[in-house]
């Protein structure tokens, strides 16, 4: 197209994307099939500190979490529903004392229908304090970013140490709704009660298939096997903030060398004086989860890290390793065999010793 504009997508290519769709082989073997009633489902608060740590609305107000800040904004959570829903639960309220409550819209556009049909005023009302629609405090910019000891209450779509604020402070993730009620109440809460609802799931398990004949065709110029010094990092869901920071991502002008330094440091900031050119790098379940950004792989590239081993990965993560050149293998039985072994260490970053990856016995 001369005009550089994309071409538009017709109802006969939705067709076509169906008809040959990725579909499973016929022989494709599952470990796990879950049946879930959502009828059944009770809403959860992420956190603190961990989009994948996990707790039911009933168990953690039974705790009363006090708060100081709540943040009803960002792209993914201050949509004009959410602004409703929001206006609903604080209408003739006020927030709770000591509790700043952050709104911005995701879109001006967003805002000016919110002021138009009385919901933005309606927050403004009980206490809220505005904030403009865009980037901000989710990614630790601008007014209204946690300090040291501080516990917050946030509709974003991130709560890693440090993204929002001090790496002192503890930020948890919910609905709109929730930070709604909690930064009237003054502590985690939910606008309703779900006490007569109980989550019903089955699960099935399957027998695991044995690998032992297994072996990999390995590609011209690819190498069959790397060999290394081990790093264990005894943590799951090590996100993209712990291993490459959201306030270097946003930086232009970063040298590789920079990256580089800066890998590992929101995780452990011990790691730069502890990792070699050429270490190996293992740890636990769902490795690089958060964000997109490819340079939570570039960063481990450039500082010489020869490759990662983890029980799991986000597939984010490992599409933007695989397309920079960056291998990351799954291997859940080396790391149940490491936590047992480093049990009782308490370090974030543990040096095991020389290991050799056998490229061709990967599947």
């Amino acid at each position: 197209h001369a005009s550089g504009a994309a071409p538009r997508s017709t109802r006969a290519d939705v067709d076509a994307w169906w008809n040959d769709r990725l579909v499973a082989d016929d022989d494709a073997h599952y470990d796990i099939e879950l049946t879930l009633d959502l009828d059944s489902v009770i809403p959860h608060v992420s956190g603190p500190d961990h989009v994948k740590v996990m707790r039911s609305l009933p168990d953690i107000e039974r705790e009363h979490v006090k708060i100081n800040k709540a943040y009803l904004l960002s792209c993914v959570n201050a949509r004009l529903e959410d602004l409703a829903e929001a206006a609903r639960i604080v209408e003739g309220r006020h927030v709770a004392k000591d509790v700043e409550f952050y709104v911005a819209a995701a879109s001006a556009n967003v805002q000016q229908d919110a002021e138009a049909l009385g919901h933005w005023q309606t927050l403004l009302d009980c206490g809220a304090i505005p904030l403009p629609p865009g980037c901000g405090t989710c990614i630790g910019l601008g007014a209204g970013t946690l300090n040291p000891g501080e516990v917050a209450i946030s509709a974003t779509n991130r709560n890693f140490k440090g993204r929002m604020g001090s790496r002192d402070a503890e930020a948890y993730l919910a609905s709109p709704a929730v930070v709604a009620a909690s930064a009237i109440r003054g502590y985690i809460c939910a606008p309703t009660s779900y006490d007569d609802i109980d989550g019903r799931i089955t699960i099935v398990r399957h027998p695991a298939r044995s690998r032992d004949d297994v072996e990999t065709e390995i590609v011209d110029g690819f190498p069959r096997a790397v060999a290394g010094r081990l790093l264990w990092l005894p943590v799951d869901n090590l996100n993209t903030d712990g291993i490459y920071s959201g306030q270097m991502t946003y930086r232009d002008s970063v040298t590789k060398e920079e990256m580089a330094a800066a890998a590992m440091e929101n995780y452990d900031p011990a790691f730069a004086g502890l990792a070699q050119d050429g270490d190996i790098i293992a740890s636990g379940a769902n490795f690089g989860t958060g964000s997109s950004r490819e340079q939570a792989a570039t960063c481990l590239k450039v500082r010489g890290i020869r490759c990662v081993i983890a029980a799991s990965f986000s597939e984010t993560y490992k599409r933007n390793a695989f397309n920079n050149g960056f291998v990351c293998f799954e291997c859940p039985d080396l790391v149940n065999d490491l936590r047992t072994r480093y049990a009782d260490r308490d370090a974030a970053t543990i040096i095991v010793g020389d290991i050799n990856v056998d490229y061709v016995r990967s599947t």
